[in-house]
This record gives C-alpha cells, sequence and structure tokens, in this order.
C-alpha cells in the first residue's frame, strides 16, 4: 500500500526455495520491500531433477515467465500425475493424476456410481479407465487442457519435471532484474536485539554486516536462523514416516519420456523416475533402519535404465517440521521450515505456498505477531495434511514380504488419517477441507489403488437406473479412449513446443 514503509528483507540462503522467495517478493512487493540475499557458492544444493504440483504454473505466471520458455530452459517435460507400481501388493499399477474422475460434474463424485455397479456385481472396468488425466498418462501422450469446461479435455490439469540444478539460477536472473542483491559469503554470526530477541543483522566470513527488517530462512536443513540461533523445536516424524535417506543418480534415457513421475516401491522404501528432455532423474528413498546405504546405491544402480551420468550420491534428512515457520522476525522457507519426503512432489509446493502467504500477510513492521500467527497456521495445516496423505500410501498395503513393508503396514497412524480411512472404507467420502493441497481425487486414486474399495456409496446414486448408468459409464470409456488417441505424443508435443534447444 501507498506510503507503508519498505522493509529490508534479508534472505539466507540461495537454491530453489531462496531465489523463489526473491523473485516474488521482488516482482510483486516491489513498493513494500527491498530484496538482498546471502549464499556461499561454497555450500551445494540439493538438485536431483524436481517433480512438481501443478501449482507451480501459478507462480510462473505470477512472475511474467512465459511457459514454453521456462521448461526449455529447465529442459522441462509435462507431468500428468504420479504412477505407483507395487504398494498395494507387487504387480499393482496406478496412477494419481491431475484431475477429475468422470466429467466432474453433478453433485455425487462419480467414484460413488462406480462403487454402486461394483457391489451389484458388476464387472466395471477399474476407476482410472474413467479419468482423462489417466489415459493421457498411460499413452504416454500429452496437450495443454482446454478451456471450454463443457469438454471431456478440461477435466485434468499439469505440472512440469525439470533439472533443479537449473531452476534457481533462472530465478536468479529474474530476481536480479528485477532489484534483487545478491552477496556471496557464509554467515558466521547472527546478531540479535538483547531486549526483543529480533534479529538484526548478520555478519559474513569475510566481516561484512548486512542489517535487515525480516529474516528469511532457506538456510535447507541446517536451518541456520530458525533452528539454530532461534532454538525452534523440531517435531519427528520419523515413526509415521521412517525413511530418512535417498541415494540419487541420473542416467541415460533409454526407454519413454513419459509425461509423469514414477514412484516404484521398494524392499525399504520406494524409488522414483523422472524423466526430462536431457536425462532421467532417479533416485531410491529408503529407511536406514532397514537397508544400508551401499546396498541402497547398489539396489539403484541395478534399477536404473540407461548408462549412469553421475555417480550416486546419498542425501540425509528427517520427516517433520519445525514448532513453528515464523518467530520473531524470522520466517523459515523451504528445508528450514521442514521436510516431507519427495512420495507426492509436494516439496516446491510448500516453498510456494509460503511465499503465498508471506506476501498476503506482509507486515508493516518486524513485529507482526497478528501475521506471524496466522501464517503459522496455515503452514502447520499445510505440512499436517500433506503428512497424512503420505503416510496413506505406506499404511495402506498388504505387503508382507520385508521388514519395511511389514513396519508400515502395521504402525499406528495419526488419528486424522485413521479417522478419513474409515470414512471412505465405509461409505466411500472424502473428508473436504477449505484448504491444503489435495482434493477429493487424489485421495481416491489413491485409496482404490492401493486396495481401500468402499464398502458403501452415497445412497443419492441410487437415483439412476442401472442399465442407463453402465451404458453411461461404457459411454465415457470409449469416449475417453478415442480422445486420447487422437492427442500428441509427449515427446512430439515437448519437440514442438518447448524443446531445449530453445532455451540458448
Amino acid at each position: 500500500m501507498a506510503g507503508q514503509p519498505s522493509l529490508r528483507v534479508v534472505i539466507v540462503g540461495g537454491g530453489t526455495s531462496g531465489w523463489m522467495t526473491a523473485a516474488a517478493l521482488a516482482r510483486l512487493l516491489p513498493e513494500r520491500c527491498c530484496v538482498h540475499l546471502i549464499e556461499s557458492e561454497a555450500i551445494g544444493v540439493i538438485g536431483v531433477g524436481e517433480a512438481t504440483l501443478p501449482h507451480i504454473r501459478g507462480f510462473i505466471e505470477k512472475l511474467g515467465i512465459r511457459e514454453a520458455d521456462f521448461m526449455a530452459w529447465t529442459r522441462g517435460t509435462f507431468k500428468l500425475g504420479i504412477e505407483f507400481r507395487d504398494w498395494g501388493k507387487i504387480g499393482d499399477s496406478y496412477v494419481h493424476p491431475f484431475g477429475t474422475f468422470g466429467r466432474g460434474t453433478g453433485e455425487i463424485d462419480f467414484h460413488h456410481y462406480w462403487t454402486r455397479l461394483r457391489l451389484a456385481g458388476v464387472d466395471v472396468p477399474p476407476l482410472e479407465n474413467f479419468s482423462y488425466g489417466c489415459m493421457l498418462a498411460r499413452e504416454n501422450r500429452f496437450d495443454l487442457p482446454a478451456a471450454d469446461p463443457a469438454q471431456l479435455a478440461s477435466t485434468y490439469g499439469y505440472a512440469y519435471q525439470f533439472d533443479a540444478l537449473l531452476f534457481a539460477p533462472y530465478l536468479r536472473s529474474i530476481a536480479e532484474g528485477l532489484g534483487a542483491v545478491r552477496s556471496e559469503g557464509k554467515v558466521v554470526e547472527v546478531l540479535r536485539d538483547g531486549a526483543s530477541g529480533n534479529i538484526t543483522a548478520l555478519r559474513l566470513d569475510d566481516g561484512q554486516v548486512i542489517e535487515g527488517d525480516l529474516f528469511v530462512d532457506c538456510s535447507g536443513f541446517r536451518s541456520l536462523l530458525l533452528g539454530e540461533a532461534l532454538a525452534e523445536p523440531f517435531e519427528d516424524w520419523n515413526h509415521w514416516l521412517p525413511a530418512d535417506r535417498a541415494v540419487a543418480m541420473p542416467c541415460r534415457t533409454a526407454t519413454s519420456v513419459t509425461p509423469y513421475t514414477s514412484a516404484i516401491a521398494m524392499p525399504a522404501g520406494w524409488r522414483w523416475r523422472i524423466p526430462l528432455q536431457h536425462r532421467t532423474g532417479n533416485g531410491y528413498v529408503y529407511a536406514s533402519a532397514f537397508t544400508s546405504d551401499a546396498a541402497a546405491a547398489q539396489a539403484l544402480t541395478s534399477a536404473v535404465e540407461g548408462a549412469a551420468l553421475a555417480d550416486p550420491r546419498v542425501l540425509r534428512f528427517r520427516a517433520g517440521r519445525r514448532r513453528r515457520s515464523w518467530v520473531k522476525n524470522c520466517i523459515a522457507i523451504g528445508l528450514a521450515s521442514g521436510f516431507l519426503e519427495p512420495l507426492e512432489s509436494t516439496s516446491i509446493y510448500l516453498v510456494q505456498q509460503a511465499i503465498t502467504a508471506l506476501i498476503e500477510l506482509f507486515p508493516e513492521a518486524a513485529d507482526a505477531p497478528i501475521e506471524r500467527d496466522e501464517f503459522n497456521r496455515l503452514i502447520d495445516l499445510e505440512y499436517d495434511r500433506i503428512r497424512d496423505f503420505l503416510i496413506l500410501h505406506y499404511h495402506a498395503t498388504i505387503r508382507t514380504d520385508t521388514e519395511f513393508w511389514n513396519y508400515v503396514r502395521t504402525m499406528t497412524v495419526p488419528d486424522s488419517l485413521a479417522e478419513k480411512i474409515e470414512l471412505f472404507r465405509r461409505a466411500g467420502r472424502v473428508v473436504k477441507y477449505r484448504e491444503g493441497v489435495f482434493l477429493d481425487a487424489s485421495w481416491i486414486a489413491v485409496y482404490v489403488g492401493q486396495g481401500i474399495l468402499p464398502q458403501g456409496y452415497d445412497p443419492r446414486a441410487d437415483a439412476a437406473d442401472a442399465t442407463a448408468l453402465l451404458q453411461g459409464m461404457r459411454a465415457l470409456e470409449a469416449e475417453i479412449t478415442a480422445t486420447v488417441a487422437r492427442v500428441p505424443e509427449h515427446l512430439r508435443y515437448i519437440d514442438r513446443y518447448c524443446a531445449m534447444a530453445a532455451a540458448a
């Protein structure tokens, strides 16, 4: 707002979270703040190939970035959802789509009609056959969704898969072009006000002192400001999400460049496959209590499809979050705030949501208790609800073949998740939220895909004539099949729309 003071925002750490924050603040609040980012080239970034959620498209658009340019620069591909293999039991495969089942219209979700016929003994096709987004993914095809909501091709969304090591430099060029300032160096001292406890300045290893009003901690797992200087406690969720390490390794693409990320269950966790334009990203997320680093690296090396482009590297982490993400005049964003493993590609989403909340609640002064408390409420909700969704994937299994799968199958889950599972199992109900990332179709895809089938359904589904209902489903399945067949192959669409050569 005009007349309000411009606050000095100091960001500690570059990488994805730091430069996303810098670019967004510089672009969207140029009159409210000046942005100064500190990073050290001596400190590496975690970049293993990045899969995202559809929300990233809005972020790119707000920064004024042309989608095709962004994808070409970051060697990006399109993502229609996530394929899960061997999760419910070995041999299973399902797709969690960014879209609806059925046409997405009407007061009753499509899966209630599907359940009605299934419980009546009708041999109905798999639920994903009625998702346009799932079928596009299965056929390795892509096109932009239709704008007309009456069209079947409007019932899905998409995200991106891109090279994380190229993303931050791309955002840096944008942020600096918008006036953000960067300083090279390591923070060696955090200076604080003796009375309030607020951070007043940071001293770098070259002796430079950088003062600020608001400090944004994007220092990664170290959580230099929030965790170390302000000693904000960390809530450890390892007992629910026991995977605490990942070994990552890129390789040459030897099969198809799929418009989806794959999550393949492994003996002590799961393996990702993220196809980019120039390579395929691979990683094995595992629980160190159930396998060794060496065994995980060997399992990944044996499983990848093409020649390795680098040696396997091990990453260590803990699932959980800081009790609060905004303390005094410090806001933690990204890994400094918390970490949830990449099973549902939520890392960049959580960064984006924190940035959005900061912009919407941007304070007039360093001390802003009302804005701070609302920010913490929103971020806690995001972490807690994503946590439950991730736990569901592990817990909803009948696998007994390894100690790891026995553990997650039999572990006690949070009450909030147990209630959700029971509601769906009894009557196909999905808990609805006003806030949170994963909507009905996401939960339905995982429930059904991993064998939690409803024993009942919405009674309003009985109003439809059974014969007409079955005929309508068959017609919808045929229409999806025919429409998908006319869509370009994924790689052909990329070559035409955003091939990486155009980044030059």
